[in-house]
């Protein structure tokens, strides 16, 4: 069964069909243009999604930065359920199952060794782009781009006016200790172990409203103080990194199609953002999802318009 498709929706892809006449009055579109804002985990996947789902279409990610400089990068990357609200349940479990499937394919695939850069490579490989730059507003996207989708997290606060998003502070260090093969984690989450292909990422925080991306020495030496406390041999490790994150936490992820009008032209947005600590544990799930949305949008953009009897 498919999740419900929109939450807080104003009107749905599917409502863009009495809408068709105001996007593109003196053409019908071959290829769609299609602009993916943000290039962490939730933005690649999406871009992937939409080029593996939406026949004739360009894709084309844009972001001011892109790994190993996004907030993807500081995660662990452990997949565990996170609970949303604003959220139906059947539609978190789906979303989880989706991603799980997806992850465990690439686990038992030849692309084990090198899923780390699956998502980028998979967007180059299917004739993807990639576009450093800094978005200020959406609009800036009208016309290069027949549909936008915005991936963009935090920067939500800014591209959609979206006051329900904001900061939770993660901060980490990335270590090497090779010895240390099983992850660990403390009862509630806040203090963990987790060995990964290059490095062990020992944890955390979790400041709520905090925007501070400096590392913060005191932070560093509790949580190194509390992962010692579970694996005593990390008193050992070398090449001590410290690494900051800000989660972008809201009550539900937010999977919405919107009309954006100005002066008399359209732009069709879908957003996909919102997903707190949970990004990985459900990005491909949602993603699929998105990527639905826009194909409704496209759908929509190329079907003729009938011509009235007046």
């Amino acid at each position: 069964m498919r999740p419900a498709r929109h939450w807080e929706t104003r009107f749905g892809a599917r409502d863009f069909g009495g809408f068709q006449d105001c996007f593109f009055r003196d053409r019908l579109m071959d290829t769609a243009r299609i602009a993916v804002v943000g290039a962490g985990v939730v933005g690649l996947s999406t871009a992937v999604c939409i080029s593996k789902l939406v026949p004739r279409c360009s894709v084309t990610i844009i972001s001011d930065k892109f790994t190993p400089d996004t907030t993807s990068d500081v995660a662990a990357g452990m997949l565990i359920p996170h609970t949303y609200p604003d959220t139906p349940i059947h539609t978190q479990k789906q979303w989880f199952r989706e991603t799980f499937n997806h992850l465990f394919a690439i686990a038992n695939s030849a692309e084990a060794g090198d899923a780390g850069v699956h998502l980028v490579s998979g967007i180059k490989g299917s004739g993807g782009w990639t576009l450093t730059r800094r978005i200020e507003d959406l609009w800036e996207l009208h016309p290069s781009f027949d549909i936008v989708v915005n991936c963009s997290g935090l920067g939500s606060r800014q591209l959609a006016g979206d006051s329900k998003i904001f900061p939770v502070r993660g901060q980490v260090l990335q270590v090497q200790a090779p010895w240390v093969e099983h992850f660990i984690r403390d009862g509630s989450g806040l203090t963990y172990i987790y060995p990964g292909t290059s490095h062990v990422t020992l944890g955390g925080t979790r400041q709520k409203g905090d925007w501070n991306l400096s590392p913060d020495a005191e932070n560093s030496r509790e949580i190194l103080s509390r992962c010692c406390a579970l694996e005593p041999s990390l008193h050992g490790a070398c090449n001590i990194r410290e690494k900051v994150g800000l989660r972008p936490y809201r009550p539900g992820v937010r999977l919405q199609t919107e009309l954006l009008a100005r002066d008399g032209q359209r732009l069709p947005v879908v957003h996909h953002y919102g997903h707190g600590s949970g990004g990985i544990s459900v990005h491909w799930g949602t993603a699929l999802e998105a990527a639905r949305l826009v194909s409704e949008c496209v759908h929509a953009l190329r079907t003729p318009i009938p011509k009235s009897n007046l």
